[in-house]
């Protein structure tokens, strides 16, 4: 239904002057549903490929510095290549990409084969994420901060959907069963094709108009730091969220003796909350401003942070739902501002902020994780309450006409 609606869409439409074109917005983040699962599935698998090679913590600890560089490192280049080349079927590219490595990951007779395959994921994914941010932005219809938010929901969907789709479709069928996320792939790269003629449709009728990007007159030097703002505001926003994602369960057995199911219900609640708060934060952007939203969302996180790892079981609850829609509002709002600080370089600044985000959440985790073993699970949390008070970096940001 989806494919024939952006199928009729005219090529002669410009999307960002118009309107929001809702079926490639919606075909995108479906895309990036089926993309993230795939690279969801990997860490959700850990435990089986660990028992069928006879892996070290190490060698697994390569294995996810593998796939995060390929994953991370990449983007901004693709990013930046594209702003100077657009390539309407390059998500085509990222999809098939994917679809190698999983389909790799699933006869992997060796460890070397495994970091093989898990790094084409990692490249079908530095190819996917900057221009399908950019197709996001281009349907927008000026409701950037939206666009954004139901992309990035997509994404947010297939990380919760993989380490489900894993346990009911690799557990009963070992490594092998890998092989059935191919069908993702082929579905994710019939999406992009069709969402590629559309996209190559929309820069002939752009290429026809005269540019809409104006530069804010902002020094570089005042550019370059507002960025760097704006990466340390995503540093404290997916360390803490790293945190959450890797070891709240733990937090919850080891100070509630809660059992696995319980603990994992909880976490469970937690990332609903993560996924409501990424869809409200885009529309609240658009309507009272990029900044305000950033201020609120990561600085306004703190006393709910700052209290959780002190609370009974259900205020603990409670809390992680606030934490959840507060601190997850802000991501949208951070890639939009951006863009509109670097009018120009979607591209760019996509793969650089998804990218980052990817970097941090891995490197966060195992510094955590480190900690953890030398100190206690309980004292990792009561540090990484802190974290949303670096969002009093945002008031050093410039006010922009539309944040």
């Amino acid at each position: 239904m989806i494919t024939k609606t952006i199928a009729s869409q005219p090529a002669s439409a410009d999307p960002i002057i118009e309107k929001t074109v809702y079926p490639i917005l919606l075909a995108v983040s479906l895309a990036h549903l089926l993309n993230d699962t795939m690279q969801a599935v990997i860490t959700s698998v850990y435990p089986m490929l660990k028992n069928n090679f006879q892996l070290s913590f190490s060698q697994i600890g390569l294995v996810t510095l593998c796939y995060q560089l390929t994953a991370s490192i990449f983007q901004p280049f693709v990013g930046l290549y594209t702003d100077k080349h657009p390539k309407p079927y390059s998500i085509v590219a990222g999809m098939s990409f994917s679809m190698m490595g999983i389909t790799s990951l699933a006869f992997a007779p060796s460890f070397e084969w495994i970091l093989l395959s898990v790094g084409l994921i990692g490249i079908g994914s530095s190819i996917f994420h900057p221009e399908s941010s950019r197709i996001a932005h281009l349907s927008s219809g000026g409701k950037r901060g939206l666009a954004q938010a139901v992309f990035q929901l997509g994404g947010n969907g297939g990380s919760a959907l993989g380490p489900l789709l894993a346990a009911l479709i690799v557990a009963p069928f070992g490594q092998h069963g890998l092989a059935w996320f191919a069908l993702a792939a082929l579905l994710g790269g019939f999406l992009a094709v069709r969402i590629g003629g559309w996209y190559k449709g929309s820069m002939v009728a752009r290429s026809a108009k005269p540019a809409t990007d104006k530069s804010l007159g902002f020094s570089r030097n005042r550019i370059v730091f507002s960025l760097f703002i704006l990466l340390v505001l995503i540093f404290s926003k997916y360390v803490y969220l790293a945190g959450m994602t890797s070891y709240y369960t733990f937090f919850l057995m080891d100070k509630f003796g809660l059992d696995i199911q319980q603990a994992q219900i909880r976490l469970f609640i937690f990332s609903l909350s993560v996924a409501v708060g990424t869809v409200v934060g885009g529309p609240f952007g658009d309507r009272f401003g990029r900044k305000y939203v950033i201020w609120i969302s990561i600085l306004g996180a703190a006393p709910f942070t700052m209290l959780l790892p002190y609370a009974n079981l259900f205020w603990t609850t409670i809390l992680s739902v606030c934490v959840g829609l507060i601190i997850s509002s802000a991501f949208s709002a951070i890639v939009v501002y951006a863009q509109e600080l670097v009018p120009g370089k979607v591209g760019l600044i996509g793969g650089l902020f998804f990218g980052l985000s990817f970097g941090m959440g891995g490197l966060g985790s195992a510094f955590l994780g480190n900690l953890a073993d030398e100190t206690s699970i309980t004292y990792v949390f009561r540090l990484c309450s802190f974290l949303p008070l670096i969002g009093m970096a945002t008031g050093l940001l410039p006010r922009l006409k539309s944040a």
